[in-house]
């Protein structure tokens, strides 16, 4: 009998680490202040050290003195995040939050961390080349653009970060490498900066002993975890030819941005405080990346009690785009997380890729494939020499099911979901040959045992097979909207592969993170969102090579209005149940970047456009940041919030009708465009004007979309449609999204 290994991708989901109870009264709290008076105008370092002295200050004014302020503040957020994350009793955090001075008081947060053939699927390369008008040629492969991590540190050693033939370092980065240990990060012309931060998570294990146990914490920012190596290689890892798993998915790996520059900001350690990640935001910022991405998040939290919400923020105050996955936590409805409307949301899909082998029964039919089997589970007497079937249970124990059928004398596994999995496989770097099978799968083969007394069967060799279609398709873990925060946004904005993603992996740890498997590997094929977030990212790098002078929101609108709704077959594109998927699964769609170079038009949205959003939200003017010296003013008509000049059209409480509106601004050439639209069942649709001619760069051009409720939209929920301008060249789309209310 012949049995083969059957490769399937680790999906890298690392959960989040509740707080529970204990006896002690102190605990871990940011007080959020807003924004400095010096802000980016050439701040100095005196002007820092005041902003650090005035939280002392200001803490020691409810502490009693500032000695005890000063001892109790472990970061002081003194360059563009106002505010200090401290250890406080809850009474003085309460009397601190009343303070009119304050915007907020929260505390500290624990958020979960959420390739060779990507970019091709993309049309960025061509039979390995790349083609002229390709954006990877009109950028220069994203030369001399930075790209900052937040995520688990750095592998430098990886060839994805080797500088050869790179020229030096641009002149406005002020970053640094953190090398101050044997465990440290030398830093090169390609890795230009690494930093760790991890007072936060340090004063989470002192406070909370028995909860955190499991965060092992450390003074370097090498990444010991493989989380932050794959995604920042995914963003701007330079070309790195034969590069495979177990020599599955061979080819040439490459990150969005090969050419760019890329920084490593260490925030996670398993586990990833909230003062620590605020504290990596004010760090990327100042070491003067251009592009921030962030693969990490936690539930839905209240926009200034959520620290990738604020330090996305400010770093869009500084020009800087930020993006950020939707979180892994699909596909139930309202899951997804990093939903604020200045960050770009990134969801998860499959590209055309697939790595596969056969379960060959004894009755010669075939099972194509892409668990309960506990430990001391198995009696070493029956499964000694078999192929064993385990069950797949909740957990994502698949590879460590492996380990108790190799340790009871089995020579194979199959896992086989329930009918909860459904068809949702993955590939993993098993131990022993093993497969994976979907249920209706399970449910033949669990027939063919009952029909003979001596089964017998196979697992082929593995195969990596390409050209798959359906693709893509959208990712089961995937995060859905609507958004639990602000519903008229809607969210995630774009899709990008997440699936069968391969990068660089550190020498540190195993394919599978599991302490039995002694096996390394310089490349790794993961799942997840976290995946999807850095594709983005690198495209977001190129994108600003050619257009250095687009805003945050000028690049999120040409990545959004330029994206595919349909699959390379041709029809639109579907969820992993083949069913059709919709805007609250893939957003605007998923990336085309050669088109995002090119969108004709954008929807721009200025820093004072997201301030009225917050006015309407309730956030009145004293507690929002102060920016430029001065408070910023609420205007007196509150703005709707569905007319934020967003790329995407979302209405979740329409009662009979609403007008939406809408700016467009020219970015190519001059032109008359007009309007088509796709309306959602049981809406009715009109636009005005139907025509918007441009004659000039930068001109502006305002349009309403009016939508009506019919009687056949009662009582459905989300209806979809869509908008597109088009000049005959450009065509620039966005979805619809209706949710009529009785």
């Amino acid at each position: 009998m012949k049995i083969c290994l059957r490769i399937q991708l680790l999906f890298i989901f690392f959960l989040s680490v509740s707080f529970g109870l204990v006896s002690a009264t102190k605990k871990s709290y940011i007080v959020y202040l807003g924004g400095h008076s010096h802000g980016f105008n050439g701040a100095s370092l005196q002007d820092y050290k005041s902003a650090t002295q005035s939280h002392y200050q200001f803490l020691g004014n409810f502490l009693g003195s500032k000695h005890k302020a000063k001892r109790n503040i472990f970061y002081s957020y003194s360059r563009y995040i106002n505010g200090f994350a401290a250890i406080l009793d809850e009474e003085d955090a309460l009397k601190i939050k009343k303070h009119p001075r304050v915007v907020s008081v929260f505390q500290d947060k624990i958020l979960e961390l959420h390739t060779t053939r990507s970019w091709t699927m993309l049309e960025m390369e061509r039979n390995g080349r790349v083609p002229p008008k390709s954006i990877w040629g009109q950028s220069k492969l994203g030369e001399n653009v930075i790209i900052g991590n937040l995520d688990t540190g750095v592998w430098p050693e990886s060839e994805s970060f080797n500088d050869e033939g790179m020229g030096p370092i641009p002149s406005k980065w002020k970053g640094s490498c953190q090398n101050n240990t044997k465990e440290g990060v030398l830093c090169n012309r390609k890795l230009i900066g690494a930093k760790y931060f991890n007072k936060g998570i340090m004063v989470e294990k002192m406070l909370h002993k028995h909860d955190h146990q499991e965060l092992k914490v450390g003074d370097s920012a090498r990444d010991i975890i493989g989380h932050g190596t794959h995604t920042l290689s995914t963003a701007g890892g330079r070309f790195v030819p034969g590069a495979n798993l177990f020599g599955l998915a061979n080819g040439t790996a490459k990150g969005g941005s090969p050419s760019a520059r890329v920084a490593a900001y260490k925030v996670c350690w398993a586990g990833c405080s909230a003062a620590d990640i605020l504290y990596g935001f004010e760090e990327a910022i100042h070491d003067g990346v251009d592009v921030i991405s962030v693969s990490l998040g936690g539930v839905a939290y209240d926009y200034t009690s959520d620290p990738v919400a604020i330090g996305a923020f400010h770093a869009g105050l500084a020009g800087i785009p930020v993006i950020c996955s939707a979180g892994n936590s699909g596909p139930v409805p309202g899951s997804l997380s990093n939903d604020a409307p200045w960050i770009i949301t990134v969801g998860g899909s499959s590209t055309d890729r697939d790595v596969w082998s056969f379960l060959i029964l004894g009755n010669n039919k075939k099972i194509k494939c892409s668990m309960t089997c506990s430990p001391d589970s198995l009696d070493p007497k029956k499964v000694k020499g078999k192929i064993v079937i385990c069950l797949r249970d909740d957990g994502d124990y698949r590879v460590a099911m492996g380990i108790s059928v190799l340790e009871a004398g089995g020579v194979g596994m199959v896992v086989v979901n329930d009918e909860n999995f459904g068809d949702n496989i993955r590939v993993d770097p098993h131990f022993l040959p093993a497969t994976h099978i979907t249920y209706n799968a399970g449910t033949v083969l669990h027939s063919y045992i009952k029909s003979t007394k001596s089964p017998v069967g196979q697992i082929s060799a593995p195969k990596t097979q390409y050209g798959v279609k359906p693709a893509p398709l959208m990712a089961d873990f995937t995060s859905r909207g609507p958004s639990l925060i602000t519903p008229q946004i809607l969210k995630p904005d774009i899709t990008a592969p997440g699936v069968a993603v391969l990068a660089a992996w550190p020498q540190a740890i195993s394919p599978t993170g599991l302490n039995y498997d002694k096996r390394h590997v310089p490349f790794n094929l993961l799942y997840g969102t976290s995946m999807a977030c850095p594709h983005v990212s690198g495209l977001v790098g190129l994108l600003r090579a050619l257009h250095p002078d687009w805003s945050p929101a000028a690049l999120k609108s040409a990545i959004m209005t330029t994206a595919r709704t349909r699959d390379n077959t041709g029809k639109p594109i579907k969820d992993y149940t083949l069913i059709e998927a919709d805007p609250l699964t893939y957003g605007s769609g998923h990336i085309r970047p050669n088109r995002a170079m090119d969108p004709g038009l954008v929807y721009d949205i200025t820093i004072n456009n997201y301030l009225d959003f917050l006015c309407a939200l309730g956030y009145n003017s004293s507690s929002l940041p102060i920016f430029n010296k001065k408070p910023y003013t609420c205007p007196k008509k509150q703005m709707k919030l569905e007319d934020l000049n967003y790329p995407s059209i979302a209405a979740p409480n329409l009662i009979k009708k609403m007008v939406v509106r809408r700016k467009l601004r020219n970015v190519g050439s001059p032109g008359t465009y007009r309007v088509r639209f796709k309306a959602p069942m049981g809406i009715y649709v009109s636009v005005k004007p139907e025509v918007l001619r441009f004659d000039r760069v930068g001109e502006e051009r305002e349009f309403e979309v009016s939508l009506t409720a019919g009687k056949a939209s009662l009582g459905v929920g989300y209806v979809f449609g869509k908008l597109i301008w088009s000049d005959g060249k450009h065509f620039v789309r966005s979805p619809i999204a209706v949710n009529v209310m009785y």
